[in-house]
C-alpha cells in the first residue's frame, strides 16, 4: 500500500495543492519512475500545515481500510461515520497493482465506482488488506505515560496485568488483537505497549518458569549438576527475543554508547552504558533516547510490509549525528514501507531525493503553495537549507562578519602600499578561517 497523489481543494487553511507523489520519467533510477515515492518529506515553516497533511493522510487512509461491502452487494458499500471523514479533494493510493481512489465523496476501486451508504453493521472489506497498516507516530509520542511501561520489571507487568483482568499476556500474541490503524501519541493504551513487548515478556515468563522448573527438582531436592547444560539446551531451543530485538535496536544506540542488554531481567528492555556496563532504566535517559525506542519499537513489532508510516518530527531531542543516519535505520527496519515524515531538520531532509521531498512555502498572497526540493540526495544541510528550506543559515553576527570579510578583499585588490596589502590580506585571511568563508 502506497500513496500516489494527493489533491486538496480545501482542508483548514490548504487551498488548491497538487501532490504528485510518484518518481518522475527522467528519475536518475530506472526501475522507479512513474512509481509511488518509497518515501515522502513534507518540509515548511510552522504553520504551513505540515502536520495538518499527516493527519489527513492518516485519516483518508484509515477510511479506505474500513470500507466494507454492504450486505453483499457489489455496488454499494458501508462505511462508519466516524471512519468516513470529508475530503474536498482526491486522493489515490496503490494495493499492489490495483488502485484506490476518492473524489470528495465518490469511491473507486479496481476500475469500479461504489455508492457509499453511512450504515453501520460489518461487510466483507472493499479492500482486501494482508499486511497493510498505517502507523502513525506522533510528535508528542515521548510522555512519562507511554514510558511507564518500560520502567516495570517484567515478570511484574505479566502480574499485575492478569490481576486487573485487563489483557491476558498469552491473548496478546493472537493476530486478531493487531488492527491496521495504529497511532501513537502522548497517551497510548498500554494495552498496545503490552502487545508490542509481549514476546519479549513471554520469553522473560519461560524462561523464569524454566529455571525455577530445573531448580525445584524431587520434591525441592535440587539437582543443580546438569542446570548449566539445560540452560543452554533451553536457551538454543527458544531464542532470547530481547537478543533479536538488540540486533536491530543497537546500531541506533552506538553513537549514544548505549546497548541493549541481554542479560539483565529488570526491565523489559534493559539498557547499559558500554563504557560502564552500568545498567540505565529508560527514565533516566535523555529524551531522544527515548523517543528512540518508543517509534522503533512500534515500526520494528508491527511488521510493517506494505504499509504506510508517518512521522512527525522524527528529529526530536536527538543530536545531528543520529539525525543523519536515522532514515536509514527506519527503512531498514520497514525496507517495503512507505515512510512519510514532517521535519524542521536539514540532516533529516538531506536523507531523502529531491524528488522526495515537498517543500510547502507562503506565496505573494499569504497562501501556501508546494514546489518539490533541489538539493541532491545527501547535500551538505547548509545547501538544502538554502536551496529547500529557503533559510540563510547566517545570522545578523555571521552576515556582519560575510560583509566585513568582502569588503577587506575588496581592500586588499585595491590596495597599493605593500606593507598596508599584507595586513589587510592576513586580517581577510584569519577572519575567512575563523568563519570557513
Amino acid at each position: 500500500m502506497k500513496i500516489s497523489k494527493l489533491h486538496i481543494d480545501q482542508f483548514r487553511h490548504l487551498e488548491n495543492l497538487d501532490f504528485d507523489f510518484t518518481y518522475p520519467e527522467d528519475f536518475h533510477i530506472e526501475e522507479k519512475r512513474g512509481k509511488p515515492l518509497d518515501k515522502i518529506c513534507f518540509i515548511g515553516q510552522s504553520a504551513t500545515g505540515k502536520t495538518g497533511l499527516l493527519e489527513l493522510i492518516n485519516e483518508q487512509i484509515m477510511c479506505a481500510l474500513h470500507i466494507s461491502l454492504l450486505n453483499g452487494n457489489t455496488n454499494s458499500a458501508s462505511v462508519f461515520s466516524e471512519y468516513l471523514p470529508a475530503l474536498n479533494g482526491e486522493i489515490e493510493l496503490l494495493f499492489d497493482d490495483t488502485t484506490f481512489n476518492r473524489k470528495n465523496e465518490k469511491f473507486f476501486y479496481n476500475n469500479k465506482a461504489y455508492i457509499i451508504e453511512r450504515q453501520s453493521g460489518y461487510g466483507t472489506q472493499l479492500i482486501p488488506t494482508k499486511e497493510e497498516k498505517i502507523i502513525y507516530l506522533k510528535a508528542n509520542l515521548i510522555s512519562d505515560k507511554n514510558i511507564d511501561i518500560f520502567t516495570k520489571n517484567p515478570i511484574d507487568l505479566i502480574e499485575i496485568y492478569r490481576k486487573g483482568n485487563e489483557v491476558n499476556i498469552e491473548n496478546l500474541l493472537d493476530k486478531s488483537f493487531n488492527r491496521s490503524n495504529f497511532v501513537f501519541n502522548d497517551n497510548v493504551d498500554p494495552k498496545i505497549w503490552l502487545f508490542l513487548l509481549s514476546e519479549i515478556l513471554e520469553y522473560r515468563k519461560n524462561f523464569t518458569q524454566r529455571i525455577s522448573e530445573l531448580i525445584h527438582i524431587k520434591n525441592g531436592n535440587a539437582d543443580l549438576s546438569n542446570l548449566g547444560s539445560e540452560i543452554q539446551k533451553w536457551q538454543k531451543e527458544n531464542p532470547n527475543k530481547v537478543e533479536i530485538f538488540a540486533q536491530k535496536f543497537n546500531p541506533l544506540l552506538e553513537k549514544l554508547y548505549l546497548e541493549v542488554d541481554i542479560v539483565n531481567t529488570e526491565y523489559p528492555i534493559p539498557l547499559k552504558n558500554k563504557k560502564t556496563n552500568e545498567i540505565i532504566g529508560l527514565e533516566n535517559t535523555s529524551t531522544g533516547t527515548k523517543g528512540l525506542l518508543l517509534s522503533f519499537l512500534p515500526i520494528y513489532k508491527l511488521e510493517a510490509k506494505d504499509s504506510i508510516i508517518l512521522i512527525d518530527e522524527p528529529e526530536r531531542s536527538l543530536y545531528p549525528d543520529i539525525q543523519m543516519d536515522l532514515m536509514d535505520q527506519y527503512k531498514r527496519l520497514a525496507p517495503e514501507a512507505q515512510f512519510i515524515v514532517a521535519t524542521h531538520s536539514p540532516f533529516i531532509a538531506a536523507s531523502f531525493e529531491p524528488d522526495e521531498r515537498f517543500i510547502l512555502y507562503f506565496d505573494e498572497d499569504g497562501k501556501v503553495a508546494v514546489r518539490r526540493g533541489s538539493s541532491p540526495i545527501g547535500d551538505d544541510p547548509n545547501d538544502i537549507l538554502k536551496n529547500d528550506f529557503g533559510v540563510n543559515y547566517y545570522n545578523k553576527h555571521g552576515e556582519e562578519a560575510y560583509q566585513k570579510y568582502i569588503k577587506l578583499k575588496q581592500e586588499v585588490a585595491n590596495e597599493t602600499d605593500p606593507k598596508r596589502k599584507k595586513e589587510l590580506l592576513l586580517e581577510t585571511v584569519k577572519l575567512g578561517d575563523t568563519y570557513n568563508f
